[in-house]
């Protein structure tokens, strides 16, 4: 998945962005305040992807 494409579903879903790292951009969910960091690869692989919604509260089984 491209990142960008990524990071506009986490937006569309409700998380902000929290700060930039060095190789990470960190995004936290207020709703559910859980945090999770987003490399900053063009494309992230769609497991990955899967981990990141997980740790946001956004991945339903």
């Amino acid at each position: 998945m491209k990142r960008l494409d990524l990071i506009r579903e986490l937006e569309e879903s409700g998380c902000e962005l929290v700060r930039h790292g060095a190789r990470h951009d960190v995004y936290r969910n207020p709703a559910t305040r859980q945090q999770a960091p987003v490399p900053r690869h063009r494309e992230i692989a769609e497991t990955l992807c899967k981990v990141i919604r997980k740790q946001l509260g956004l991945e339903t089984e």
